[in-house]
Parts: structure tokens; C-alpha cells; sequence
């Protein structure tokens, strides 16, 4: 079986990194880990005659760097467990990431770990986990942590 895990560094996503742990058997389980970082610029966009082009740069390549650590702290965790991993960090809008990376790579499922967004939030933010359930071509685990 081959699982993309969707890791955006948060407790949602660590929250999806121990459901596969404990919800698959390691022994048949192939597990890709994907990052995606957003590019700086779409945030900058509006400000971008204030911040020079080699900071824009310079800030892209630290959120690379990040991430690159996210996944190998990620695959660190897998790979204890008896999981075959592979790590990648991409660039681009992560709802179509994940759904594109699944896809080349033939994956069976997808999980992600979800904020829980509702009203207002989720239509001024997007929901990755929304796009991933309506867009993914395999199957998509929702994971979600208890609301306190």
C-alpha cells in the first residue's frame, strides 16, 4: 500500500503522523511524506515595492530548509516503526501539491491532518483537507484531534 502523508508542521499533522503509525502495518506500507511550501511572494505581493527580490528569495529558501526538517523528522519517526518512507518538499499551492503528488506517485491514500475550519474561516482560508476529500483520484483520511 502506498500512503502520502501530508506534514504542514502543525499538531494536525503530527495528529495524522501517528494514526498512520497506529492504524497500518508497517510491513506493507510504503509511505511518501510531502511538505509544500507556499511561495513567499503570494504574500508579499501587495508590499513587494518595500521587500527586495533577494529577501524574497532568501525567506523561500529558509521555508525550504524548514521543511526539509519537517519530513525527516517525520520520516525519523516512520522509519523507527518498520515503514518504508520517502520525503519530498515541494512549492507551490498545497491543496493542488498533494493532490498532484498523490497521483504521479500511484498512491492509495491520502492523509492529512485537518484544523477543523468552519464558517467564515474556511471560506476566507480554503480547506486543504476539503480540496484533498473532493479532488484526490485515491482514497482520503481526514484526521482530526479532539476540540477542547
Amino acid at each position: 500500500m502506498r500512503i502520502l502523508l501530508a506534514d504542514d508542521d502543525s499538531k494536525f499533522s503530527e495528529a495524522a503522523t501517528q494514526a498512520v503509525i497506529q492504524q497500518t502495518r508497517s510491513e506493507q506500507t510504503e509511505v511518501y511524506v510531502l511538505h509544500v511550501v507556499e511561495p513567499v511572494y503570494s504574500y508579499v505581493a501587495p508590499y513587494s515595492y518595500a521587500v527586495h527580490n533577494q529577501d524574497i528569495e532568501a525567506a523561500q529558501q529558509n521555508l525550504l530548509k524548514h521543511g526539509k526538517e519537517l519530513v525527516a523528522r517525520a520520516e525519523q519517526q516512520l522509519s523507527k516503526m518498520g515503514f518504508k518512507v520517502h520525503t519530498a518538499v515541494e512549492a507551490g499551492d498545497p491543496r493542488t501539491a498533494i493532490v498532484d503528488f498523490a497521483a504521479s506517485r500511484k498512491c492509495d491514500l491520502i492523509v492529512v491532518g485537518s484544523q477543523g475550519r468552519t464558517g467564515l474561516d474556511r471560506f476566507l482560508m480554503g480547506s486543504v483537507a476539503e480540496f484533498v476529500a473532493r479532488h484526490a483520484s485515491c482514497s482520503a483520511w481526514i484526521v482530526r484531534t479532539a476540540r477542547r
